[in-house]
């Protein structure tokens, strides 16, 4: 089945300019289009304020178009303005012919349109780079046309304002998505190079200051949602071999001199002991378990040293973890 991702960025306001939601939508349209090893991800539709005039219309259009079809997953993102109105107390995401009496589309409708669109729509993902945009999926008790905002099946919400919070731009880009960028980009990715939107509320929030604006993040998920992958921080063949070094989670996988070519101060004292390929290849993949956190050498501090005086390594929590997906066959 497809994945379908509509992303829309408005700097054109008549009287409220903004600078950083077209650049904003235009690299999150280039993340989305691949994988990082080029691999088709999303089929993005973007649309942006410098060559489309964004209207009450033309929105509404696109958001209904982006559910009309079954697909895996679809995504929303938009960057530009957004607002409460105080007698209804409706969110909603600001069209360039926006007004008070018709803001743009409200945050009730989007979340009805994701929540009906389930099963025929496995997993919807909402992002939303705009002022009150944490209004999306709260229970206000006066959303419009009197529906209670209850996130469906599938759904999942991110924001970079909760309800009363404006969203910040910075050096023409928004503070909250130029973190997205980066997370989606991989410094978001799990051991296995995957990006989820968990991942990247996490990376936002970790990365945010204390003085900064909160990011929200919703959701109502059953399945293991994945927006981008990227090169796996360790070769997933090695994460498969996981239980094979490691036959419970607690075993030490033992270390010797024959495993290590590169002896340093110790060449002379170790000239008798020969090197085993076979030792060697393993002991480098551990090394890079160790690098990324799933290995530890014991007694010592260092990998080098194990092997060197001998002793061992063993599985760290997050190395349990990934040993335990591995049983499963869940490394993909």
């Amino acid at each position: 089945m497809s994945k379908r991702a509509l992303v829309v960025g408005i700097d054109d306001y008549d009287g409220a300019l903004l600078q950083g939601c077209v650049n904003d939508a235009t690299a999150i349209a280039t993340c989305l289009e691949a994988d990082g090893d080029g691999t088709p991800n999303f089929g993005v539709r973007l649309l942006t304020s410098n060559t489309t005039k964004i209207t009450r219309k033309v929105l509404k259009q696109e958001i209904v178009d982006l559910f009309a079809e079954d697909a895996e997953m679809v995504l929303f993102y938009f960057a530009g303005h957004g607002n409460i109105d105080p007698e209804t107390n409706t969110g909603y995401i600001a069209s360039q012919d926006g007004d008070g009496a018709a803001p743009g589309f409200a945050l009730p409708d989007l979340l009805e349109l994701a929540n009906k669109a389930y099963p025929r729509i496995k997993s919807t993902v909402i992002i939303l780079d705009s002022c009150n945009s944490g209004a999306l999926g709260e229970i206000t008790g006066a959303a419009a046309g009197g529906k209670f905002s209850v996130i469906g099946n599938g759904v999942t919400i991110l924001t970079a304002t909760h309800r009363k919070g404006a969203a910040e731009e910075k050096d023409g880009q928004g503070v909250f998505t130029d973190l997205l960028i980066d997370g989606l980009r991989g410094s978001a990715s799990d051991v296995c190079g995957r990006i989820t939107p968990a991942a990247l509320y996490s990376h936002v929030d970790q990365t945010l200051g204390d003085w900064a604006k909160r990011p929200v993040y919703k959701a109502n998920v059953q399945t293991f949602v994945i927006l981008r992958r990227v090169a796996p921080k360790v070769a997933l063949e090695v994460l498969r071999r996981l239980p094979e070094y490691f036959p419970d989670p607690t075993a030490t996988y033992e270390l010797g001199p024959s495993c290590e070519p590169e002896r340093g101060e110790e060449t002379e004292r170790l000239k008798e002991i020969g090197v085993d390929p076979d030792k060697v290849r393993i002991y480098r993949e551990l090394q890079a378990c160790n690098r990324h956190g799933l290995v530890v050498p014991e007694t010592y501090d260092h990998m080098w040293h194990a092997a060197i005086y001998g002793t061992g390594c063993r599985l760290t929590a997050t190395g349990a973890h990934y040993r335990r997906l591995a049983v499963m066959k869940r490394i993909k």
